[in-house]
């Protein structure tokens, strides 16, 4: 659909109709210091439509994408294999123009993907209930935390610090918004292992860590039991298909990213977010639930959204979460993705993924590299290198590699750390090569 702006007419009626006399009247509250001045503003001329996809395509034709470079980067955003049936089905219109379904006896196909999508995540995760789905792993981290507050009620929220840097900054953002003390713990040598959770909510570990270590999830139920607090988990749903699940250690709250399972890295996003949980704790859970029962005349089943009471549209002066939408599109994409691969195919890519990191760490350990933590990991693994991590990562670009995560910039001490990724589809002449690279680099 073209954009077709409002004319002076439209403008003019539409300020008659509120009152005023003029745009700049109409924000005559925001300060003259921050606006910006009519003509400063360096914008070239309009171009037709022909000329402007030229000069967007010339623009983006700039950009190094991973079908040019092999990506050995991720840190919460994952190349995988992305079976071509999950954009067949998504693609079809009744589910890419879909809305949120209000309306059950207009929405019971996509009410029901919805269904099966919360059976898989929960079965995944070990755990009794799924919701619908949230925005990303990170506010799924945050939303865990002040549920936890609230059956708590207590203020301090404890954080491991081998918990993704971003969610924990999302963490930080969303407890501040309500007056939650976020407490960072220190890991040591790559795994979590004095809490100190007194007076704690809840406690937040990350299962494979954000170094790729495989935390003692055991060791963590104990620390949140003697602290009085709840055990919440943010897990790598392919992980999980291949390592005990979190709800086999009685976690009490189980989040994640959905990203893996199905849906393209993109620029980092439309991603979906996961979120599972004890039955106990059903009324407690943010964003929705969709739910199987039967029609009133009849045994036909029918699906419909159960339980949506805590959101910032239904009774919300009680809400719990101010969520009020969820990644449907996204969820069915993971959906789709774990129906075409089935458990064993999940599990297959887990063990893929594990051969291959275990084989990449071989090969950067034969040019010098020394990998950092130790190599009981799942997927990514932390190297040091003898010079900056970042100015390794650099070079790596022109050698036709995405070759991870520098980590200086979030952990002191760590500047010629590398956190390197390996999926089950990086083949072992990919890794070969990578290592080859990595060599002439540091020589």
């Amino acid at each position: 659909m073209p954009y077709v702006p409002h004319t002076a007419a439209d403008t003019e009626a539409m300020l008659s109709v509120i009152g005023a006399k003029s745009i700049d009247e109409l924000f005559r509250e925001i300060p003259s210091n921050l606006k910006v001045a009519p003509g400063s503003l360096n914008i070239p001329s309009a171009l037709d439509e022909q000329r402007l996809m030229a000069h967007l395509t010339e623009i983006a034709a700039k950009n190094i994408d991973c079908t040019k470079l092999t990506c050995f980067l991720g840190a919460g955003i994952y190349d995988r294999y992305i079976p071509a049936t999950v954009s067949a089905v998504i693609s079809r219109g009744e589910f890419l123009t879909a809305y949120t379904p209000y309306q059950p006896e207009a929405s019971q196909g996509y009410l029901q993907t919805i269904y099966e999508f919360q059976t898989m995540v929960s079965e995944l995760y070990g755990m009794d209930l799924s919701n619908a789905s949230m925005y990303d792993g990170a506010t799924s981290m945050a939303e865990a935390a002040i549920m936890a507050h609230g059956i708590k009620g207590h203020e301090k929220i404890v954080v491991s610090d081998a918990v993704h840097p971003h969610y924990r900054q999302v963490l930080a953002t969303y407890c501040w918004s309500i007056g939650l003390e976020v407490v960072t713990v220190p890991s040591v040598n790559g795994q979590t292992k004095d809490w100190n959770a007194d007076g704690a909510a809840c406690i937040i570990v990350q299962y494979p860590n954000f170094f790729g270590n495989i935390e003692d999830l055991a060791a963590v139920r104990k620390a949140a039991d003697d602290a009085g607090a709840m055990m919440i988990v943010v897990a790598d749903p392919v992980a999980c298909a291949l390592l005990k699940s979190p709800g086999s250690y009685g976690a009490d709250i189980v989040v994640g990213e959905g990203q893996p399972m199905g849906i393209a890295m993109g620029l980092g996003g439309p991603v979906v977010g996961l979120f599972t949980c004890k039955k106990e704790f059903v009324r407690h859970i943010p964003g929705r639930i969709v739910g199987k029962t039967k029609e009133v005349h009849g045994d036909r089943p029918g699906y419909v959204m159960t339980l949506r009471t805590r959101e910032q549209d239904i009774r919300r002066e009680k809400a719990t979460s101010n969520i009020c939408t969820n990644e449907a599109l996204m969820a069915l994409a993971a959906t789709v993705y774990m129906i075409a691969l089935g458990k064993n195919g999940m599990t297959q890519v887990a063990q893929s993924s594990v051969r291959n990191t275990q084989y990449a760490i071989s090969k950067l350990k034969s040019i010098g590299a020394t990998v950092k933590f130790g190599e009981k990991v799942f997927g990514e693994f932390v190297v040091t290198l003898p010079k900056s991590a970042t100015e390794v990562r650099d070079k790596m670009i022109s050698k036709g590699f995405l070759a991870g995560l520098p980590l200086g910039g979030y952990y002191k001490g760590m500047e010629n750390d590398l956190l390197v990724a390996v999926t089950e589809i990086r083949t072992r002449e990919q890794i070969d090569a990578f290592a080859s690279a990595m060599k002439e680099v540091l020589a």
